[in-house]
């Protein structure tokens, strides 16, 4: 598949933002933060900026941008339209904290059940966005079990780094939540690798034989190309990308997305002072640009069955 950098900052935008107010959320419910902390309001703000500025990167990958109203109607078929509704929902308890965060009394509870309704709100965004991509069994490289859970352990994993850069430069970062996000990073990392190996291994046994119902008869090929020029679909559906150089990316966003942030984490627990805050900054602009990578790589590396009809001898 041909990556398009608006789906690229969206989901790993909106990613990191749903990850750091399911942070804010948890530690609310929790008792790690309360209301009124300047902290929670910053990464409360960030979030939501994070959040919507993913969902406006995510508009202009639309042809038609002025119809995007009716994806909302399809809740009941469509990951994508479920996405769209949970991420308009979600707005209303990150709004009414954000509204009410400086009057709110954190020995009233009720504020619980915002912050509950938040964090439910973000994780069931995010599973929505990685839904749309492992429904489809037209491409064998998402329609894989492992896509969802990754995207949900990436986007906890950023959000968190986001928390502990800010958390760390008000100086209330605790070894627990550094401990939470390095065992994240870990899981994600082995996550991420076991879908690669995965992908690697399975066998492409879909053929124009297969597609066309002609297979009985023999091997089925192509004897000329179906346009004279490329088309859309040859655009979007046919981009292929070099084993080799896949490889080298996938090496490259597995030291940036997991080996840095996991050492600049193992770094703050053991010099917890401004050098900390220091390897959390790197940790985060590290992790973001790993994660840009591997989002890139999962739409390059990504083959449409319908290539098939264009010359593909296997999908």
């Amino acid at each position: 598949m041909h990556p398009a950098y608006s789906v690229i900052f969206f989901t790993t935008l909106s990613g990191a933002g749903y990850g750091l107010l399911s942070w804010l959320a948890l530690g609310l419910l929790v008792g790690t933060l309360s209301p009124g902390a300047i902290e929670g309001f910053i990464a409360l703000g960030l979030g939501l900026v994070l959040v919507t500025t993913g969902l406006l990167a995510s508009a202009l990958h639309l042809g038609r941008p002025e119809r995007a109203l009716k994806a909302f109607a399809e809740w009941r078929t469509s990951w994508l339209s479920r996405e769209g509704v949970l991420a308009v929902v979600t707005y209303i308890p990150a709004t009414l904290l954000g509204l009410l965060w400086f009057a709110l009394d954190p020995h009233d509870i009720s504020y619980l059940l915002l912050a509950a309704l938040l964090a439910v709100g973000a994780i069931a965004t995010v599973w929505c966005t990685g839904m749309i991509y492992a429904s489809l069994p037209t491409i064998r490289a998402w329609n894989h079990g492992l896509v969802t859970p990754v995207y949900i352990v990436l986007s906890l994993s950023t959000g968190g780094l986001f928390l502990i850069v800010i958390r760390g430069f008000a100086q209330t970062t605790s070894s627990a939540e550094i401990l939470f996000v390095l065992a994240l990073l870990l899981v994600s990392w082995g996550a991420k690798t076991t879908y690669w190996s995965s992908i690697n291994r399975a066998q492409k046994n879909w053929t124009a034989g297969a597609a066309t119902g002609l297979g009985h008869l023999g091997k089925v090929r192509l004897l000329e190309q179906p346009h004279s020029q490329a088309n859309y679909v040859m655009r979007e559906m046919g981009y292929d990308i070099a084993r080799k150089h896949a490889d080298k990316l996938r090496q490259i966003s597995s030291a940036t997305l997991f080996v840095l942030p996991i050492f600049c984490l193992l770094f703050m627990l053991a010099v917890p002072n401004a050098f900390g805050i220091l390897a959390a900054i790197v940790a985060l602009i590290s992790a973001a640009v790993g994660v840009f990578m591997e989002r890139w790589l999962f739409f390059a590396e990504a083959q449409h069955v319908v290539t098939l009809y264009y010359g593909a001898q296997t999908a």
